[in-house]
């Protein structure tokens, strides 16, 4: 895994009156490293029916797709892995459940991340390494020292490590040397923005994170 981990977070585009699906389209088009489906306040069958829709956009691209949260839903539609958080269901559980997923796991401390590498994840996510308004709540900031140092212990274990929490175009140069991949949300979609300049903006943080994008329809 490495460059983007593009999310299509459905909140923030209902507030800008966009379609999920065409949103999931325009990052497809970049290629991205992993594209996940966030859909918080969704209830379960539209979280089911848009990952069936994305599925085979995705698979047609070659890009895995991932569903936040629901190993259930993940599993039911063909997804190839599922992101759990701290509060979800642990690991080895999802794992007994839905062995044919991937599973990534967040993480928000030097602890938590010793504890989510043990079972080998395909995946952990660490952060936020900056101030973040996508997510309610949101845990302490690491900083970009803090990144550096849960990048030496993830990459010990010969995990891949997707840093998370306000990550902008600007300050990928900061960062682009402490983790493999890099969840955007809200950066991919600045006001003002049109679906054409989400697929622009997605080539370019993979050019800029050292990816050549494949780009092509979906």
């Amino acid at each position: 895994m490495k460059g983007l981990y593009a999310i299509v977070d459905t909140t923030l585009l209902a507030r800008r009156g966009t379609d999920p699906i065409e949103y999931a389209r325009a990052l497809i088009e970049a290629r991205p490293a992993a594209l996940q489906l966030r859909a918080k306040e969704l209830p379960a069958r539209e979280i089911l029916f848009m990952l069936r829709a994305l599925g085979p956009m995705c698979r047609q691209a070659g890009v895995p797709l991932v569903a936040n949260d629901r190993a259930d839903l993940a599993a039911l539609a063909g997804c190839q892995a599922v992101h759990i958080g701290q509060e979800d269901l642990p690991y080895e559980l999802v794992h007994r459940i839905a062995p044919q997923l991937a599973v990534g796991v967040s993480t928000h401390s030097l602890p938590q991340l010793e504890r989510a590498l043990a079972p080998r994840p395909r995946y952990v996510a660490y952060g936020p390494v900056f101030e973040t308004s996508t997510k309610v709540n949101a845990d302490p900031v690491v900083g970009v020292e803090g990144l550096a140092r849960a990048s030496a212990v993830a990459r010990a274990h010969g995990t891949p490590l997707v840093a998370i929490g306000g990550i902008t175009l600007e300050r990928v140069p900061t960062i682009a040397a402490h983790a493999d991949a890099f969840a955007v949300i809200g950066d991919l979609y600045p006001e003002g923005a049109t679906l054409r300049d989400v697929s622009e903006r997605a080539c370019a943080f993979q050019v800029a994170l050292g990816v050549v994008p494949r780009r092509g329809a979906a």
